[in-house]
């Protein structure tokens, strides 16, 4: 029997030792979504430079689609607009998503594209609206729309506030726009990152650059600096949300790397951030953007110092004493301290509202850089107050010959009732249910001395 309990427990162990060295699950892989909405209207008839502007869109794109084919957890699609119904008579509905993401479909959309006809006019807000049905739902995805098209919306919409609504509802980043031809930047540069190519060589290279910046990888680091402009903050929990769409993309608590300086993050630069560090009070820091395939460093000015609150007379029974911190002058709460804590603040000045009875209020606290500001109150006294009867009551504190009503008694009688009080003089003013004359009200002064009961008796 005693072997048994002893295999026992030594499997019980055993599974416990497998059980914490089991690796953190790893990162969810994302993948990266690009919707190409490509202009094949009329005008892509257009001569320019050495060909028709469509063929030269098609080569081009088509080499770049060629340098995608090996990489990884990438997929594509082609939406058409201006192809299916001839000019005029207009037909502002001309879109179509004619090849539909998926992995490994390059070939199909360079068949696709070789086969356009450009017919129509040129609708590029209803495109840009129907594209948000191109994405599969997909909790881990970047969904990217790159337009290229040559000429100006002709239907009457707003792509500009398409491009808006599409980002606030998380459904794309911000697009990109390649505008082939000149005089229409205008018009087009509100809906995403616009690039202007006038030649063949231009389209080219703002093409590649489009496909480098969605594809690099790009690093940060959050430099929370002292008074001193060096980056010697840090445990602080940062939150990072899409300035557009205000989604809360990441939550790090900060940290140092194993040579002491602030850890590398990963960053999306297709995103505009908002970062809260999560300071007493915060900080933060909106439209930041990041520079692709660069490392970012984003600075906070982040001294921090700290505010012991204690109790004097080693009072130990005293619990859950709680302090209202503000900034000098304002009436925001910034934070409810609990008295034999320390916690950090950023430099500066600050006010105390301390929960007692009376309430106790410290001004102009100086917070300074790595110094610990100890604010330490009287030790309370407690008063013993004891009723036999039912009735109604105040007790007052009295300072400079003027009294300020700090609690009301509770009608129904308790025989005893113990109150933490500060040191200083009080008064209790009552009177009976039963008694139906003013007369009868009893006015009880009394003194709380730091550590001491004091017990009145209400006996009528």
């Amino acid at each position: 029997m005693t072997k048994k309990i002893y295999l026992l427990l030594l499997l019980l162990l055993l599974c416990q030792l497998l059980h914490a060295q089991l690796p953190a699950a790893p990162a969810p892989v994302v993948t990266t979504r690009i919707l190409f909405v490509f202009d094949a209207s009329q005008s892509m008839y257009g001569r320019w430079q050495s060909d028709m502007k469509l063929h030269i869109a098609q080569r081009i794109l088509s080499r770049v689609l060629d340098s995608l084919k090996l990489v990884d957890n990438l997929e594509l699609a082609l939406r058409l607009y201006g192809h299916q119904k001839p000019f005029p008579p207009q037909d502002c509905d001309d879109t179509r998503l004619e090849v539909p993401f998926a992995p490994n479909n390059i070939a199909e959309i360079k068949n696709r594209l070789s086969t356009i006809n450009p017919k129509g006019t040129t609708p590029i807000a209803y495109a840009l609206s129907e594209s948000q049905h191109d994405f599969p739902h997909c909790d881990h995805c970047r969904n990217i729309i790159v337009l290229i098209t040559d000429g100006i919306e002709e239907c009457g919409g707003d792509p500009c506030e398409v491009s808006r609504m599409l980002q606030q509802q998380g459904i794309t980043l911000k697009p990109f726009v390649i505008g082939i031809g000149t005089g229409f930047s205008e018009s087009l540069d509100c809906v995403g990152d616009f690039f202007p190519v006038s030649n063949e060589i231009d389209f080219n290279n703002a093409l590649k650059v489009v496909i480098r910046q969605v594809l690099n990888a790009t690093t940060a680091q959050v430099n929370l600096l002292d008074l001193d402009f060096r980056p010697t903050e840090t445990n602080v929990n940062m939150t990072f949300q899409d300035h557009v769409s205000h989604k809360i993309l990441h939550n790090y608590v900060h940290t140092f790397n194993s040579k002491g300086l602030p850890d590398t993050l990963a960053l999306d630069p297709l995103v505009t951030y908002d970062i809260t560090v999560h300071t007493i009070p915060p900080l933060r820091r909106d439209s930041i953007t990041i520079n692709a395939g660069k490392h970012n460093i984003i600075p906070f000015d982040a001294a921090q110092g700290l505010l012991s609150l204690q109790v004097g007379g080693n009072w130990r029974t005293l619990k859950n004493l709680q302090a209202i911190v503000r900034k000098h002058g304002s009436m925001e709460t910034l934070n409810v301290q609990n008295f034999g804590a320390t916690q950090k603040y950023l430099t500066g000045v600050y006010d105390l509202e301390v929960l007692t009875l009376p309430r106790l209020y410290i001004d102009s606290i100086v917070i300074r850089q790595s110094h610990t500001t100890l604010i330490e109150i009287p030790q309370p006294g407690i008063l013993a107050l004891r009723r036999y009867t039912d009735g109604y009551g105040n007790l007052l504190v009295e300072r400079n010959n003027e009294l300020e009503l700090i609690y009301t008694l509770p009608q129904s009688k308790d025989q005893t009732e113990n109150l933490l009080l500060l040191p200083g003089d009080y008064r209790i003013v009552y009177r009976s249910k039963w008694a139906d004359k003013s007369f009868y009200t009893i006015e009880e002064p009394f003194t709380i001395t730091s550590g001491k009961t004091t017990e009145i008796k209400l006996t009528r």
